[in-house]
């Protein structure tokens, strides 16, 4: 049998929000698998669903920058918070973000540590110099762009600590040809919304299949023993209630819940005077999925 460690356990209690020993029986009955433990409390109707904790493991800071119908967004990672404020360290990423600005769209983060880094060297050199410098060990993690032919990239950054860095990025992709200042405060709206609700995906044709698979199988669990027919429809009607709550043009929009975002969107087309669609975001926040090792004493 897996030994599960106490730290295991608190692990899965701040996940799923469980008592202590229903996590440590879920790790028992799993073999110590968190995400299969996750499921387990789900059917015995011990967890909530299914987001992934989001919970911030490591340090630095997140950039965002927009050019019109272009927008990167990026995260450089740090060990300690202390150096999210050193002015190096944030001139560091202002620098990276706009090598990323000018490779944009199509880039990530190898592609990005590869381009050419403005005084000389690469992305990947001003790093390593920053490193020596600064003292701690920094890393490029991810970077990601948006493009529309016609429209706006809508942005926001929350916990800013200076203009465009701070602890989630996000950008979304508006595409239009209506008027461009109408269009920018939607797509800044959106993008308030999309940091605040961390959608999964655009809708449900982008949701991983994976994901789809593993919420049906726990709607059916929890239901055993219903007829079929009666089954069927508790799975397709529990889809469609966690699509509301992962896919973002069917979530209630932050700033009207009445609304879902994609009729705010429909809506805010007379003042734009010409359709919208958002045709993708990306959401980056600090540390996001990154654990720390366990702390000893």
């Amino acid at each position: 049998m897996a030994t599960i460690s106490a730290a295991l356990v608190k692990d899965l209690r701040e996940k799923t929000g469980a008592g202590m020993m229903d996590c440590k029986t879920a790790l028992g009955e799993t073999g110590g698998d968190i995400e299969a433990a996750i499921d387990w409390l789900r059917k015995k109707g011990l967890a909530k669903a299914a987001k992934k904790s989001g919970r911030v493991a490591a340090e630095g800071l997140v950039g965002v920058a927009v050019e019109a119908n272009l927008g990167v967004i990026a995260e450089v990672n740090s060990e300690t918070d202390f150096v999210a404020r050193n002015d190096d360290f944030q001139s560091l990423v202002h620098g990276v973000v706009a090598v990323a600005l000018d490779k944009a769209p199509n880039i990530d983060a190898e592609s990005v540590k590869g381009a050419h880094y403005p005084g000389g060297g690469t992305v990947a050199d001003a790093i390593a110099n920053a490193v020596a410098t600064i003292g701690e060990n920094i890393t490029l993690r991810r970077a990601a762009g948006l493009h529309v032919p016609h429209g706006v990239i809508g942005h926001y950054v929350h916990s800013q600590i200076v203009d465009g860095l701070g602890r989630i990025g996000v950008i979304v992709a508006l595409e239009s040809t209506g008027a461009e200042e109408p269009l920018k405060a939607l797509g800044r709206h959106v993008a308030m919304h999309v940091a605040a609700a961390s959608p999964l995906a655009l809708d449900p044709a982008g949701v991983d299949p994976a994901t789809i698979a593993r919420e049906k199988a726990v709607l059916a669990d929890k239901n055993a023993g219903k007829p079929p027919h009666v089954l069927e429809k508790i799975v397709e009607s529990g889809l469609k209630t966690f699509y509301k709550e992962v896919c973002l043009l069917d979530q209630a929009y932050v700033h009207d819940p009445a609304k879902s975002v994609a009729q705010a969107v429909k809506e805010a087309e007379k003042s734009v005077g010409a359709p919208i669609a958002i045709k993708g975001f990306v959401r980056f926040a600090l540390g996001e999925g990154v654990e720390k090792p366990a702390e000893e004493g």
